[in-house]
């Protein structure tokens, strides 16, 4: 049994002893020493600056508490007046101790009503979860590795979040989404590509929503079904909350599913796989997705499905991408990374970059 610096008696996890080996060593890398590799996964082999990051999230632990562990701290807690317990940003890492740590214990009433969407609580009996498993069809297995079970509920890989339980979500552990960054080139009247007036770089629009829990936008993804492969959620998620396809009548549909067919046969990249900043995580329960961009080079598979909001969006349109973009969780980082695969525009001033 293994014992992390700092932290409680933890149970032990087949091949945790290599998980924390790796853990150890991606929270001294700096994300500025990896700078960027090329070629480090085939889809992206076309690409003259491929960040290092981007397939490997957790080689950016360091700045994990700082960037992707920020809304997963805010207050109240989504859909209810739960504070969580505050957390300081030096007490975020599990490496650190926090004897006084006291987090809030919070669950929905709608996750405790037992959904078929959602786990049964802990102690229910017969429910005996194989966490970093394939647990029959549900995937317990995290995108970014094996993760700590302790005292029986599994623990963020990232940090304390100051609460406990499950909030929203339902599953203990990772509950996983896809996210389908759809894009095209902005054109004028004339059908020729809008140049940024500062950069000259060509200006891309994705297809976001607005979301009807919180007012965000986002990109419109949703969660994994037991058992489906990610680019079928993909697919589904996209059809439902961009285009409205459970509304349609059933030979709209049958062409909507040519037409979604087309456009997700399309060349495509995953932008990002792992854990996402989502408001919803708890100790217990979290947020990690796929995000993949399936790009409109001309525009016109785009033309034969028009934009519908449907399901959990209440408006759909394209949108500009811009460094100005506020949106839901951690989806203006995908956004970014797409620009950057796409050498479109993102920000008039550069900084520094990502460099071969």
């Amino acid at each position: 049994m293994l014992l992390l610096p700092g932290a409680p008696r933890a149970a032990a996890v087949p091949g945790l002893a290599s998980a924390v080996a790796v853990f150890s060593f991606t929270v001294t890398l700096s994300a500025q020493s990896a700078r960027c590799a090329l070629q480090r996964h085939p889809s992206l082999s076309n690409s003259s600056a491929n960040c290092w990051p981007r397939l490997h999230p957790f080689n950016m632990f360091n700045n994990y508490n700082k960037f992707y562990h920020r809304k997963a701290l805010t207050s109240p807690y989504p859909g209810s007046h739960v504070e969580r317990r505050q957390v300081p940003e030096d007490k975020v890492s599990w490496l650190i101790e926090w004897k006084d740590y006291n987090p809030v214990e919070y669950t929905a009433v709608s996750v405790l009503a037992g959904p078929n969407w959602a786990d049964p609580q802990i102690n229910d009996k017969g429910f005996s979860p194989k966490f970093n498993e394939r647990d029959g069809e549900v995937e317990r297995r995290s995108l970014n590795g094996l993760y700590v079970v302790e005292n029986g509920r599994p623990r963020n890989p990232v940090g304390r979040t100051g609460l406990t339980g499950r909030g929203l979500l339902g599953r203990w552990g990772p509950n996983q989404a896809a996210d389908p960054v759809v894009t095209r080139w902005k054109r004028d009247r004339s059908g020729n590509k809008i140049a940024h007036p500062v950069t000259g770089k060509n200006i891309l629009q994705f297809v976001a929503i607005k979301r009807r829990d919180c007012g965000e936008w986002a990109i419109p993804g949703g969660m994994v079904d037991p058992g489906e492969k990610i680019s079928a959620t993909l697919k589904r998620e996209f059809g439902e909350e961009a285009l409205n396809s459970l509304q349609k009548l059933p030979e709209e549909k049958v062409e909507l599913e040519k037409q979604l067919h087309k456009l997700f046969s399309q060349e495509h990249f995953v932008v990002y796989r792992g854990y996402v900043d989502d408001p919803r995580n708890t100790d217990n329960a979290w947020m990690e997705t796929e995000a993949v961009n399936y790009h409109d080079e001309t525009g016109e598979t785009m033309d034969n499905l028009p934009l519908e909001a449907g399901d959990d969006a209440g408006t759909v349109k394209w949108v500009d991408i811009n460094e100005k973009l506020k949106l839901y969780a951690n989806h203006s980082y995908f956004i970014k990374l797409v620009t950057e695969e796409r050498g479109a525009h993102w920000s008039e001033d550069p900084g520094p970059g990502c460099r071969g």
